[in-house]
């Protein structure tokens, strides 16, 4: 058995085609969506070319861009004094933090402090805590674009048993919430979890999020079964070059009917649901600006 490839990048192309839309409506009512990034630190760092890219993404579908600079050895109170301006300020409503950040300034306090209205990335406590009690779709991107990937094979997951592999706070967890909205019996496994194996068998849908190149082998997945790889880790390869390589071991496609690789699976998929919560962001505040009028 061959797994078929659930192809995120041409699944994100159409999203994007989507977003564009939605953009050019805001843009025609008044409103051009903007995503508004903070970074710390040199001009080299990785996420420095992330965010020149991301730049690019934006401008390919009507969203403009801002991108607020903070120094490699800023203070918290500094970072907290940019969020709060930025929170305060009317024409702003996405907000998104490049990581890492400098020492010292908390990544999960910074995050905290961002209006839930403006959370571009679905990560404020707020924000994650409606998906868990289902009050919301806003989840963690990268949870919502592995949600995408799993609905683009047509599943019904009702009654479906789901393993997780990681229980992060941003990743792991919010996925269980999403599953069990859709009436799946989700196991959440982690380091401590006895005789994985067993369990990973039993999964008729496969969640690979703990950040640990190859830790899903063939010998952990049921035949047939749908696997999606949220790991994204950098290593050597033979050659000496770095590579980004998932958490499940390739080997994993001769057992799995279906398959998100990586790269090319949840990566591309994650930052279309961030473009469309941008321009859902600036939607919700034409909806606001034109409650008044209509009442």
């Amino acid at each position: 058995m061959t797994a078929t490839l659930i192809d995120g990048a041409a699944l994100a192309r159409e999203a994007r085609r989507q977003i564009a839309k939605r953009a050019a409506d805001c843009t025609a009512r008044g409103l051009t969506p903007r995503l508004d990034a903070v970074i710390a630190g040199a001009e080299d760092t990785p996420a420095r070319v992330y965010a020149t890219r991301q730049a690019q993404t934006c401008s390919r579908v009507g969203i403009d861009y801002a991108l607020h600079e903070l120094s490699g050895h800023c203070s918290e109170q500094d970072a907290f004094g940019l969020i709060d301006e930025l929170n305060e300020d009317p024409d702003v409503h996405a907000i998104m933090i490049h990581l890492p950040l400098p020492e010292g300034v908390s990544t999960e306090s910074l995050q905290a402090r961002i209006d839930p209205a403006k959370d571009a990335e679905g990560i404020t406590p707020t924000n994650i805590g409606n998906v868990l009690y289902g009050r919301s779709e806003l989840a963690p991107c990268t949870a919502a674009a592995s949600l995408r990937l799993i609905d683009s094979t047509g599943i019904d997951l009702a009654g479906k048993h789901c393993v997780i592999v990681g229980a992060g706070p941003v990743v792991g967890r919010p996925i269980a919430a999403l599953l069990m909205q859709r009436q799946a019996t989700v196991i959440s496994t982690n380091k401590h979890t006895r005789d994985i194996n067993d369990l990973t068998r039993t999964a008729d849908v496969l969640i690979a999020a703990a950040g640990v190149p190859g830790l899903v082998t063939p010998d952990m997945v049921k035949p047939g079964a749908l696997v999606i790889d949220v790991g994204v880790n950098r290593v050597e390869g033979p050659d000496g070059q770095t590579v980004t390589v998932g958490d499940v071991d390739p080997g994993v496609a001769e057992v799995a009917g279906r398959l998100s690789p990586v790269p090319g699976g949840v990566g591309p998929m994650t930052v279309a649901v961030l473009l469309g919560n941008v321009v859902e962001d600036a939607e919700r505040t034409l909806r606001a600006r034109a409650a008044p009028a209509e009442a």
